[in-house]
């Protein structure tokens, strides 16, 4: 049980630090909220809400291996490789199809309660 805590202090830690150092991480933790809050509201049916929870996590937890390779390729920075940039941006275009793909599945899910709010 105490290796267990010692994981969990050093996750919020790690977390702790996304929240406070990465504006990405922060914008990313909002839309989570407000895809959170639209899924209260609307009460969406289960299936959906765990699709949802799922490409919500999926986007965060890109955000979060994003920003690990981003300090490690930092580190070796003295020693700069021509791929160092090139693996930065590739990570980054992975955060982009993550989100992408997290608007899309947002879009038709939601798309369907929003029509029934405004009665199309």
């Amino acid at each position: 049980m105490k290796e267990f805590k010692k994981s969990l202090v050093c996750a919020c830690r790690g977390f702790r630090y996304m929240v406070k150092s990465e504006r990405n991480f922060r914008i990313e933790l909002a839309i989570a909220f407000l895809v959170l809050f639209l899924m209260f509201i609307f009460q969406v049916k289960s299936w959906e809400a765990v699709i949802l929870t799922l490409v919500i996590m999926w986007v965060i937890a890109a955000e979060i291996i994003n920003t690990v390779l981003e300090r490690v390729v930092d580190i070796l920075k003295p020693r700069i490789h021509p791929y160092a940039r090139l693996i930065k941006d590739m990570m980054a275009a992975v955060v982009l199809v993550s989100s992408l793909a997290a608007v899309i599945v947002g879009i038709i899910i939601f798309l369907s309660y929003f029509r029934g709010l405004f009665g199309g």
